[in-house]
């Protein structure tokens, strides 16, 4: 059944409007009306209703989301060509794309200067607003106050907590990747992480602990921190073999430290997974498929994260802008690393 919305005097509609009376997304209602893929029929049938109902039409979905405004917006990051960074502005663009909204995307290479360059244009060409994309998890500087209009920090969170982030939950992705060890009947898990300065890396280690604590098993050692690259993987699982021979789970804090523990495995003649899982972070392909066996990481959920930071520049355009931080929920992909039918 349909909900009625609260009308707020005699504005024009929005596409908040048609999605609350909906009951569905701001996305799922632009895809809606927009004839885009991946929408139940009962539920496009329900948008259309409800925008017949508001008076809201298809080709205006554009004017109804951005009344009064450009409908433009602005996608600023700091490292074009990472594997991060990208899936974040895709999941972005896509959602902006479903609502026809122009985008101008802008490189700031991690250089500030550069940066506030960016920002200046994308100010001076009228967008209605901005996401600014960070190069990892650590909290950033926040722009300049006299930006006046909405941003959205997605990845990197805002070091000023009235400001509003979207970012991967990772204390929670360190809870499921233990999770899922135990789900596969190991009890003597160590984590081997990065490096010890990303918040990334200390987040998750709480989650481990916390889901460890809660099965009430030991973690195996010390969490051993280094770099995020093989080499440290293959020194780190040769030291824990050495001090702790009876491992059976090793979680690692990327999917290169993974590959270097792998190798160190293999060297000393224990099978994975038969006699030690191997997990790792990042869930990036050339990593995980490349792997013997397979490769089973935590997945962080980029493409959906940069959606969702998406949305929320539509809802702080459309209404009052939010603040605080928001976190996207990870997810596992086990391969044969951790399960071997997998």
């Amino acid at each position: 059944m349909a909900r009625s919305p609260a009308p707020r005097g005699t504005r024009t509609a929005t596409l908040s409007d048609v999605a609350r009376l909906a009951g569905v997304s701001v996305a799922t209602a632009s895809k809606a009306l927009n004839g885009r893929n991946h929408v139940h029929a009962q539920t496009r049938e329900r948008v259309f209703e409800a925008a017949a109902q508001l008076s809201f039409s298809p080709n205006s979905l554009a004017r109804g989301l951005l009344a009064g405004k450009t409908g433009t917006v602005g996608l600023l990051t700091s490292d074009l060509v990472g594997r991060f960074s990208l899936p974040i502005l895709m999941g972005a663009e896509d959602a902006f794309g479903a609502g026809q909204v122009s985008v101008f995307l802008c490189d700031a290479r991690g250089d500030a200067i550069r940066e506030r360059h960016h920002v200046r244009a994308l100010l001076s060409r009228r967008v209605d607003g901005l996401i600014v994309v960070g190069s990892s998890t650590d909290p950033r500087p926040p722009l300049a106050d006299s930006v006046d209009v909405p941003v959205v920090y997605a990845y990197a969170p805002s070091e000023n907590p009235e400001d509003l982030s979207i970012v991967p939950d990772n204390v929670g992705a360190g809870r499921m990747a233990v999770e899922h060890l135990i789900a596969c009947g190991r009890t003597r898990i160590a984590h081997i992480s990065g490096d010890r300065q990303y918040s990334a890396a200390r987040d998750r280690v709480d989650g481990v602990r916390a889901a460890l604590d809660e099965a009430g098993i030991p973690l195996v050692g010390q969490v051993a921190y280094g770099t995020w690259e093989e080499g440290w993987g293959r020194a780190a699982a040769g030291m824990l073999l050495d001090r702790e021979p009876d491992v059976d789970a090793v979680l690692c804090g990327s999917d290169q430290v993974a590959r270097g523990v792998l190798d160190t495995l293999r060297e000393r003649g224990r099978r994975v997974p038969d006699d030690v899982a191997v997990m790792g972070f990042d869930n990036w392909q050339v990593m995980t498929s490349g792997a013997r066996p397979q490769l089973t990481s935590v997945d962080m959920n980029l493409e959906e994260l940069g959606r969702a930071a998406a949305r929320a520049l539509f809802e702080s355009i459309d209404a009052e802008h939010g603040k605080g931080i928001r976190t996207v929920q990870c997810r596992v992909v086990p391969r044969g690393s951790t399960a071997p039918d997998a």
